[in-house]
């Protein structure tokens, strides 16, 4: 299960993270964010040694979201070693999100 994370904790839990994190920028009205959801929750369940997965609310968090230049939702960004190094925009089938994320589950 996606763990949530603030502005208080996004340094500790993504920045300084051993391994990738794949960040979920989500919002409850947002109808594909909730098709998504579920499909990282399966993702971080079985790659769970690989990337961790995490949701930013960016109705909570619209520092956050300015700061990664989140424009449209759901934001997927991994994050390696502190640095931003994949983004992706838009819901798609696990199958997809699997192959767009392989160079960090391998």
């Amino acid at each position: 299960m996606a763990k949530d994370v603030t502005a208080a904790s996004f340094q500790a839990d993504v920045l300084d993270s051993e391994r990738p994190v794949l960040v979920d920028f989500w919002a409850e009205w947002c109808g594909p964010c909730r098709m998504v959801s579920p499909i990282l929750d399966e993702i971080s369940v079985e790659y769970a040694d690989k990337i961790s997965i995490v949701k930013v609310n960016v109705d909570n968090e619209p520092d956050l979201a300015q700061k990664y230049g989140i424009t449209g939702i759901p934001a997927l960004q991994v994050f390696k070693a502190g640095e931003l190094v994949k983004s992706m925009v838009g819901a798609k089938p696990k199958a997809v999100l699997v192959n767009d994320l392989a160079e960090f589950l391998n």
